[in-house]
């Protein structure tokens, strides 16, 4: 396929990069995004979100005319879906904003069109919202247009290098949209392009993330059991590294960032009665900066007792009363 105009709907953390190399690659892209804010400032040439490398680049694909952006999506060749997909209060996905993208672009869709999703989203979002959605204009994926999923997998602080160097995977809900998602991405993408079907594809990326997810819990409870136990777990953990196929991560207060903290949940949400070991890694995670908070404290207090003993004991003691303070 020959993709001369790509409309880009989500400017964020995402959007923007992706929209921005695609021009820097001599594609016109029409940037979308429903806040007015993030549409000004762009008009005028400001950035709304920090990337290294970043400014520059949006910077000159506004300037020679190639990204543009729109408070509506505009007919194009290519609609990429990259909107936020948070969860609520019960661990629930917020799908409105993919909704409210996938009902925009009706308007616009034409036969011989492709919709990408690049939005983190619970298996069969693809399948079971977005093709319906888009098939009220009249048109029908697979006959009429093309349907993929293709899940961002980036660093922030690498993401433009990324974009370009990771491998990308896309799913399409039959093989031509697969293949035409390959011909959109290999515009910027210089990584492997792996192929396969939608649903496989929001598995993939929702797996990566929990696998991480998962590792990190055990870890962290790990140094709960080494904490009960009085044992050392930083001394535990590198004598039970060096087993060949044993490589246990370092525990620590949590889980960091957007992605590992959430993806797990679209899983179990999904599946709630085949999730149970997911379910509780979240939990785990969850609960593990009050574990670490509460262990700071009993150091603190720990430290106190020991700082008003001092003057009465005896040598002997001074250094039992060290020993367990390190062992602690």
């Amino acid at each position: 396929m020959d993709f001369r105009h790509i409309c880009m709907i989500g400017l964020g953390y995402i959007g923007l990069p992706t929209a921005s190399m695609f021009a820097h690659q001599g594609v016109r892209v029409t940037g979308v995004d429903n806040n007015p804010q993030v549409i000004e400032s762009l008009r005028q040439g400001k950035v709304h979100i920090f990337e290294p490398g970043l400014k520059d680049l949006v910077k000159e694909v506004l300037e020679n005319g190639r990204l543009e952006v729109s408070e509506q999506p505009v007919e194009a060749d290519a609609f990429i879906i990259a909107v936020p997909t948070p969860f609520y209060g019960e661990k629930k996905a917020d799908l409105r904003s993919v909704r409210a993208a996938a009902e925009s672009i009706i308007p616009v869709l034409r036969p011989g069109n492709l919709v990408v999703l690049e939005s983190t989203s619970p298996p069969l979002t693809t399948l079971n919202i977005v093709q319906p959605i888009l098939e009220r204009s009249g048109l029908q994926a697979g006959r009429d247009f093309l349907l993929a999923y293709s899940p961002e997998r980036v660093l922030p602080g690498q993401i433009i290098k990324e974009l370009v160097e990771n491998a990308r995977v896309i799913g399409g809900i039959d093989p031509a949209s697969s293949a035409a998602g390959q011909e959109l991405y290999k515009i910027i993408v210089k990584g492997e392009i792996v192929l396969t079907d939608a649903t496989t594809s929001e598995m993939v990326k929702l797996m990566e993330n929990t696998f991480r997810d998962v590792n990190i819990a055990i870890a962290n409870e790990f140094s709960r059991l080494a904490d009960r136990f009085g044992v050392d777990i930083w001394e535990a953990i590198a004598i039970a590294n060096r087993h060949p196929r044993v490589r246990i991560l370092n525990p620590g207060p949590g889980v960091g960032g957007h992605c590992i903290s959430v993806d797990p949940w679209f899983l179990v949400e999904a599946a709630p009665d085949l999730t149970p070991l997911i379910r509780t890694s979240r939990e785990v995670n969850d609960s593990q900066p009050e574990f670490v908070m509460e262990s700071i404290r009993r150091l603190i207090f720990a430290e106190k007792i020991a700082r008003r003993a001092i003057p009465s004991m005896m040598p002997r003691e001074l250094e039992i009363r060290s020993l367990m303070l390190k062992r602690r």
